[in-house]
């Protein structure tokens, strides 16, 4: 049986100290994909990915999981994967993961003709770009985010008219800054989940009231949804400008403000992929992951 490190981050365990508070998403996705890996001959294993015992030669590869705390370390995070790389296939490989890091990704994918959300970048966020940003828009709400982050991570929002935000709140180093789209709030934000170029499922995630962020640990919750012939063929496109093979990808659309579906993200690296929305996922999962350790990716 072939051995596969999951990699995960320390605090996803429900026994840490200061465990995440969407924590319980790695014991769901992980309590499904192990079983469904050990019908197609894999080992599937937990690893944390910063455990410095680990040693890459007893595993036949890596994939990447649950790392949900890289964006605060981002170097150390590639540095470990590389370390993993130089002797074990590591799915999605690192020069995805290095591409996919830094969101200036949605710039390339806009050069190969994908729609994406309006963006202004910057090394360092301040009033004056936010100022260029409402006029630029025609908006007075924008959404200021690092370019390097996940979970809305350090990620405001911002209205004219407001004080200006902490620094603590903002993005440290480089950012992005996007036009607020009220659709996320009417109807949220949607996600295909991809293993390799075949559409495993899609979900509609929904923010708390009064919120406006989708994720589960600021009270988002997700309903399946049926997409479309037209949406499936855009999703398709999106995973199919990567000019790299994947084992996974979760393509994130929202409603611009021009009424159409729009690419908010591209998640490339450590994408949660839903399980209870998916029930067949974790059998794709499982045999696309066995597919790629035997061509070698």
């Amino acid at each position: 049986m072939r051995r596969v490190a999951y990699l995960t981050a320390a605090c996803m365990a429900a026994d840490h100290p200061q465990r995440r508070g969407d924590y319980w998403e790695h014991g769901l996705a992980f309590g499904c994909l192990r079983p469904a890996c050990r019908e197609v001959g894999i080992d599937l294993v937990e690893v944390v990915w910063d455990d410095p015992g680990v040693e890459p030669l007893a595993f036949d590869a890596f994939v990447i999981g649950t790392t949900w705390d890289y964006p605060q370390r981002a170097e150390a995070f590639v540095a470990a994967l590389e370390r993993f790389a130089a002797v074990r296939p590591v799915f999605n490989g690192v020069d995805v993961v290095r591409w996919n890091l830094q969101k200036r990704y949605l710039r390339a994918l806009a050069g190969r003709g994908i729609d994406v959300v309006p963006t202004v970048w910057c090394d360092r966020v301040d009033e004056r770009v936010a100022e260029d940003a409402f006029r630029s828009f025609e908006v007075d709400e924008v959404v200021i985010k690092p370019q390097v982050g996940a979970g809305a991570w350090r990620q405001v929002r911002l209205r004219r008219g407001d004080g200006w935000p902490e620094a603590a709140t903002l993005p440290a180093g480089a950012a992005m800054v996007q036009p607020f789209l009220p659709a996320i709030v009417s109807e949220g934000e949607y996600s295909f989940v991809y293993f390799g170029l075949d559409f495993s499922h899609a979900l509609r995630k929904i923010p708390a009231d009064g919120d406006y962020r989708v994720q589960s640990v600021h009270g988002g919750r997700e309903v399946v949804y049926e997409p479309t012939a037209a949406e499936l063929a855009m999703t398709r496109r999106v995973v199919e400008a990567v000019d790299q093979p994947l084992l996974y990808a979760r393509v994130d659309l929202v409603r611009g403000l021009d009424g159409g579906l729009c690419l908010m993200e591209l998640e490339l690296i450590e994408p949660y992929l839903y399980p209870e929305q998916g029930p067949a996922m974790e059998a794709r999962f499982a045999a696309a992951l066995s597919g790629v350790l035997e061509s070698g990716m």
